[in-house]
């Protein structure tokens, strides 16, 4: 331990001796003192994990049962922590949202439906604030989860599932300020909506419709969402002659044609590299199956623009058909991958 602080006082360019405050603090004390913070919270952490029980499946099937929405609520740090918990799982795949306790018992209270589950945040279980919310939930017969320290508290006797922290110490040495209590509401609150978020097999393209924006979104985006379809696809039929062939190409601008069969299937391809290596006076006479290159690399429409974009470094090839049931969809080029972030 000593060597590790001295190693942490010299990163930062501090001897581990170094004076910090009037009262004769030092640069160790102060990483000894966030250590001491992280190891009690990981401490707290791993005795949650142990105690999980029934409870905790009851709250899981409870939540995952409702037609309507998870509404959370907490006041205080607990407030903070629901927010953080609510917003986890709308993006999830669990509708939910923050209710503020003061403002439920003002009208917002009419936010909250019979379809509903709440889940309250309280470290004591006797947060007054929240007298309001458990009333109402007890009235209309709407399901409350309780996530609080104390089982004999008003929050874990009136709730239908009681979620019970463990009797671990706050990583405030004054033991008030909430730390450790938080942190594990937190991390309860990421266990529900991860268990939820399995049990509905949400996947990444589920995860990607909630998240349009910035480099997950983008990394997540499908090749149907950047391919050329349509009145844009590049294609020809196997008896086209190659003066129709030529002008498909030009007018697509990408580079190739996808040939198809009489049942619509793609079945080759031609590339204007194909057409340098046939270039001759008798060329504009052929047709497209004769310079074709049958068995063309291709792409399924679900396909993540990342997987389109290795497929076409590994072949060393600028475009990829898009296919469903042997027939083109659409046409993706690196250059599509490549704008939409993909790299």
């Amino acid at each position: 331990m000593t060597s590790l602080l001295n190693e942490a006082a010299e990163a930062i360019g501090d001897p581990a001796g170094s004076v910090t405050s009037e009262s004769g603090r030092t640069r160790a004390d102060d990483i000894a003192c966030a250590a001491r913070v992280l190891r009690t919270e990981a401490d707290a952490l791993n005795a949650l994990a142990d105690g999980l029980d029934g409870a905790f499946l009851r709250a899981l099937d409870t939540l995952h049962g409702i037609r309507g929405r998870v509404i959370v609520t907490g006041m205080g740090k607990s407030g903070h922590v629901a927010r953080k918990i609510a917003a986890t799982m709308a993006s999830t795949g669990t509708p939910a949202f923050f209710v503020h306790p003061g403002e439920a018992s003002h009208g917002d209270l009419g936010m909250i439906t019979r379809d509903d589950a709440v889940v309250a945040l309280s470290n004591s279980g006797g947060t007054h604030e929240l007298s309001d919310i458990i009333a109402y939930t007890r009235r209309f017969d709407i399901p409350l989860i309780g996530m609080t320290r104390r089982a004999a508290s008003a929050l874990a006797e009136q709730s239908d599932v009681a979620l019970i922290l463990p009797p671990v110490p706050e990583a405030c040495p004054l033991g008030l300020a909430p730390t450790t209590s938080t942190t594990m509401m937190l991390a309860l609150g990421d266990a529900l909506a991860v268990a939820l978020l399995e049990r509905r097999g949400f996947s990444a393209a589920d995860f990607r419709e909630f998240h349009p924006g910035g480099q997950l979104g983008r990394g997540l985006l499908k090749v149907t969402d950047v391919m050329h379809a349509g009145d844009g696809l590049p294609l020809c039929r196997l008896d086209s002659p190659l003066s129709d062939v030529i002008f498909e190409m030009t007018a697509k601008r990408l580079g190739c044609v996808g040939v198809t069969d009489g049942d619509g299937a793609l079945v080759g391809i031609i590339t204007d590299g194909d057409l340098r290596r046939h270039l001759a006076p008798e060329l504009l006479a052929e047709r497209a199956d004769r310079i074709m290159s049958p068995h063309p690399k291709t792409i399924r429409p679900k396909a993540l623009i990342a997987e389109a974009l290795r497929v076409m470094n590994e072949k060393q090839i600028t475009t990829l058909f898009v296919i469903e049931a042997d027939r083109p969809l659409g046409i993706v080029h690196i250059h599509d991958c490549l704008r939409a972030g993909a790299a």
